[in-house]
């Protein structure tokens, strides 16, 4: 763990990721893009809603022929039918089989659902991470790992639970509801007064507790981001933390911020909770307060004769009441978890609708080939030699440019957060095949300078240009394919030495990757691996040793061959000895090449056409070893030991 990113760190949760104060940004919209992914199956969706209807209204229909049943027993017992049991045969077949319909067709839905919800899952994942690759290095800059980890994870697992089990049940429970509320209308008008008294009741009660609950979900759900954030990076610097004997100071900092999502999850789940006991004990009410008003309307129309209900009839009624409730109580109950979805779909959303780095480029690099009358002619097949395909939009013409690898800075200035200047009127020469090597102080402008010409970042005063070109007129892509970078903090992926190698240039032969390792000094060690090239590295090449996992690094570069190379740091995690050995190899790889090198150790630097010594974003000194030497200043104050760099 960098010193960098862990000074970021009280910054990271105050953001989306944890912060407190975080409000959806609108619901509807969200609701309307996830209804976007569903209906992207729509077969397997109209599937689902027939199905569900088929189940729910067999619930209901099963529910109604309760009232025959009973009535034909009760006809019986008073001896008005004389042989009952072929009508109650008859009756009880119908029951089963609108029962086993039901039964069938709910099992069908719920497995359906599984697709329908992997799919749309599928779906939003594939965009989400798709989109990643699109955004801009600053958007990284600004969210951990974890953080951004937790869009993938809970925000998605809540999700899932939501579409597989709640949109179901809140299809079942509309269409229970509705068939529930037609059929008692039709036994009883007058008890389906009573029932929708209770029903108003029982919505106020819901929307009172599922606002207070929605809250605390959705800083539930930030607050895991937090907590995730916060995990994975003090378990990758768990080397820093050891020591400097913070392990106090990271306990402290962990339970803080786990007791924001306790807090959370206690006030969510504590709302969420009452929901049901409080929608059971109203539904208890209304059975009992049905069943008496019932059982008078059965007296009143026995007494006198009036217009009242049978015992068949109440039985069915009273059924249907606990049906007409268990909808509303489900929906109740899911309502909690839909609001935990809809909160982790807006963190989703949220990063699908950052806008993606801006490439308004329109310059791109080509395979080409060079006439004997010294013209450039655009091919398709790999020539080693590249041009920049220049379109002219006045008359529609098209020009090409030799890639040499000359890149310069014209009264460059920028600002990462257009406040504090980082540099200040930066001119550099650099003329193709050369050597640069940028010298200062932490702070003081040099990895910056790589990003501008890595178009990692825009310059706001000023242009850099490739070639003659200016690089904003470069697309990005383009770019960054001519440009090849070691960095200090080595990424190495899970796969074999030689995928790690052809990452490069994924085109290359595995004589090409030998001969990149070669020329890196990585190939005598590579061979003394158990597998060679074939070595599998896992968790970011743990197996390796720092120096090697740099080596392989800068193996991928000289496989790219690129014409420009970007070493920032390169040599800092390799001992003299093996350091001694990499130059060499990198003096071959740097042959014709212009080369931007950052190095600490200026013993790296010394053979370079020039020097460049940074400060507080202004170029103080520059010229070679030599010159810089003879000048006296700061470089001969850190080359003589005079000065350290900070």
């Amino acid at each position: 763990m960098s010193t960098r990113t862990s000074a970021r760190m009280p910054q990271m949760r105050g953001m989306h990721g944890g912060g407190a104060g975080f409000k959806p940004v609108n619901t509807k919209k969200t609701v309307a893009r996830l209804i976007k992914y569903i209906t992207k199956n729509k077969l397997i969706l109209v599937l689902v809603a027939v199905l569900v209807l088929v189940a729910s209204g067999a619930g209901v229909a099963g529910t109604y022929m309760l009232s025959p049943v009973i009535n034909t027993i009760g006809q019986a017992l008073k001896g008005e039918i004389a042989d009952p049991m072929v009508q109650i045969v008859k009756y009880l077949l119908i029951l089963g089989v609108i029962y086993i319909c039901g039964a069938g067709a709910q099992y069908a839905y719920q497995r359906v659902m599984v697709s329908l919800t992997h799919n749309t899952l599928n779906s939003i994942r594939r965009d989400l991470f798709d989109h990643l690759q699109d955004l801009p290095i600053s958007f990284f800059d600004k969210h951990t790992h974890g953080e951004i980890m937790s869009r993938f994870t809970n925000d998605t697992d809540t999700l899932r639970e939501a579409m597989s089990q709640g949109l179901t049940q809140i299809m079942s429970s509309l269409v229970s509801v509705v068939g529930t509320f037609i059929m008692m209308t039709i036994l009883s008008p007058q008890l389906m007064i009573l029932i929708l008294i209770m029903l108003a009741i029982m919505l106020f009660a819901t929307k009172t507790v599922g606002s207070r609950s929605a809250k605390y979900f959705r800083l539930q759900q930030k607050n895991v981001g937090s907590v995730n954030g916060y995990i994975e990076e003090m378990i990758e610097g768990q080397r820093v933390v050891k020591a400097f004997c913070r392990e106090d100071k990271v306990i402290d900092e962990f339970r803080e911020i786990n007791g924001e999502l306790k807090r959370a999850s206690v006030n969510a789940h504590t709302f969420a909770s009452i929901i049901m006991p409080i929608m059971g004990n109203l539904s208890y009410m209304n059975y009992a307060l049905t069943a008496a008003i019932g059982a008078w309307l059965i007296l009143k129309k026995a007494s006198t004769g009036m217009i009242g209900m049978s015992i068949g009839q109440l039985a069915s009624f009273l059924q249907y009441t606990r049906q007409f409730s268990m909808p509303i109580a489900n929906v109740s109950q899911q309502i909690n978890n839909i609001l935990a979805a809809l909160a982790g779909a807006e963190r989703i959303f949220e990063v699908i609708d950052t806008p993606i780095e801006v490439d308004d480029g329109y310059v791109t690099l080509v395979n080409a080939k060079i006439n004997p009358d010294g013209s450039i002619e655009e091919t398709t097949e790999r020539t080693g030699v590249w041009a920049w395909r220049h379109p002219h939009q006045a008359d529609g013409s098209v020009t090409y440019t030799l890639l040499k690898g000359d890149v310069r800075f014209h009264n460059v200035s920028f600002s990462y957060d257009n406040v504090k200047p980082v540099l200040k009127n930066i001119n550099i020469e650099g003329a193709a095949g050369h050597k640069y090597a940028f010298v200062g102080s932490t702070g003081a402008g040099k990895t910056t300078i790589t990003n501008l010409i890595n178009r990692f970042y825009d310059v706001q005063e000023g242009k850099i240009t490739y070639d003659g070109i200016n690089i904003k007129k470069i697309k990005k892509a383009d770019l960054r394919r001519s440009l090849g970078m070691v960095l200090q903090d080595t990424h190495l992926f899970t796969g074999t030495v030689e995928d790690n190698i052809r990452y490069g240039r994924l085109d290359a032969t595995f004589e090409e990757i030998v001969e990149a390792a070669k020329l890196a000094n990585a190939h005598s060690f590579i061979e003394r691996l158990p597998q060679g090239y074939k070595t599998m590295l896992s968790g970011d090449g743990g197996n390796l040793s720092q120096g090697q996992r740099q080596l392989i690094s800068i193996a991928r570069a000289a496989v790219a061959d690129p014409p420009v190379l970007i070493l920032d740091e390169a040599t800092s995690s390799i001992d003299t000895r093996t350091e001694h050995l990499v130059e060499q190899g990198m003096d071959k790889l740097m042959e014709g090449r212009t080369v931007f090198v950052i190095a600490h150790r200026l013993s790296t630097v010394r053979n370079s056409n020039q020097i460049i010594v940074l400060e507080n974003g202004e170029i103080i000194e520059q010229g070679d070893h030599n010159e810089l030497l003879a000048q006296k200043g700061r470089y001969y104050a850190l080359y003589t030991g005079q000065f350290e760099l900070s």
